[in-house]
């Protein structure tokens, strides 16, 4: 509930697997649709839950948008890239986890639909490794720049796998997912169904990220580093964005410096009230 603090709009509590939950949207005609609902833990392997979760409501969602003549704005992931070489370009997928291959088949599925529906908008957003405020109740899945953080603030040494100076994410804070969002609502330079690349363009290091986060908080603590005990582990992910650009006018505002400097208050208000 914390991160509905300040909404102004109607909550709906429901599951998105549940058809009769699903029912309860019917009383209200959606001009725009943004559906963000997912499990999105890429270590998630519990196929059957991760595909009737991202695939089979997405396609409930669908139908609702068919109704309501909606725009449908939908998350889909760089995940589904897998351990391509960057930078990671639009129709160059291997996705290798079952999160990853859901969003691989979502954007199949709206493919499909648009086809069939031709006067539908559908367009989907592979956004990168994003942070920022509102992140947090995430827990695990929420991004290395807060729980790296937190682990400072802790008064811990920041944990990183060895050779994090050579493990490389496109870092994109979240503003600049919003504005990615918005403009592809408002673009016309678009068919029925497109999918956008949403990151900086630009790929930094794991130790960047800890190293940011020394100097935004005046601290020096030597980073631990441990084996990565995951496989299939990206070593590099950094969006084309050149489509986004074009179409939709994309640019994104903050760097990684700038990002973690917008985010950090936030970073440590949230510490202070879990803590306190």
């Amino acid at each position: 509930y914390k991160n509905l603090i300040g909404f102004k709009g109607n909550i709906i509590c429901g599951n998105i697997n549940n058809k009769n939950d699903l029912m309860l949207l019917n009383d209200y005609k959606f001009d725009y649709i943004f559906h963000q609902a997912a499990i999105s833990d890429t270590r998630l392997y519990n196929q059957e839950l991760v595909m009737r979760t991202n695939v089979n409501a997405f396609n409930d969602i669908l139908k609702i948008a068919k109704k309501n003549n909606s725009i449908t704005i939908y998350a889909s992931s760089a995940a589904t890239y897998g351990s391509l070489p960057a930078p990671q370009t639009i129709g160059l997928e291997s996705p290798e986890n079952p999160y990853g291959y859901s969003k691989y088949m979502m954007d199949k599925m709206a493919s499909y639909f648009a086809i069939l529906n031709p006067s539908l908008l559908i367009i989907g957003m592979r956004f990168f490794n994003v942070y920022g405020p509102r992140e947090f109740y995430k827990a695990k899945t929420a991004s290395m720049v807060i729980q790296l953080a937190h682990q400072i603030l802790d008064g811990k040494n920041p944990i990183l796998f060895k050779n994090s100076n050579k493990i490389f994410r496109d870092f994109i804070y979240i503003d600049d997912v919003v504005q990615a969002n918005i403009k592809a609502c408002k673009s016309k330079n678009i068919s029925n169904h497109e999918i956008y690349n949403v990151g900086t363009g630009e790929s930094r290091s794991f130790q960047d990220v800890s190293n940011i986060l020394q100097s935004e908080l005046g601290t020096s603590f030597k980073n631990k580093y441990i084996q990565n005990p995951y496989n299939g582990y990206q070593s590099n992910t950094q969006a084309d964005i050149t489509k986004t650009r074009e179409n939709l006018g994309f640019e994104p505002n903050f760097s990684l410096e700038s990002g973690i400097n917008s985010y950090i208050n936030e970073i440590k208000r949230v510490h202070g009230s879990e803590n306190s």
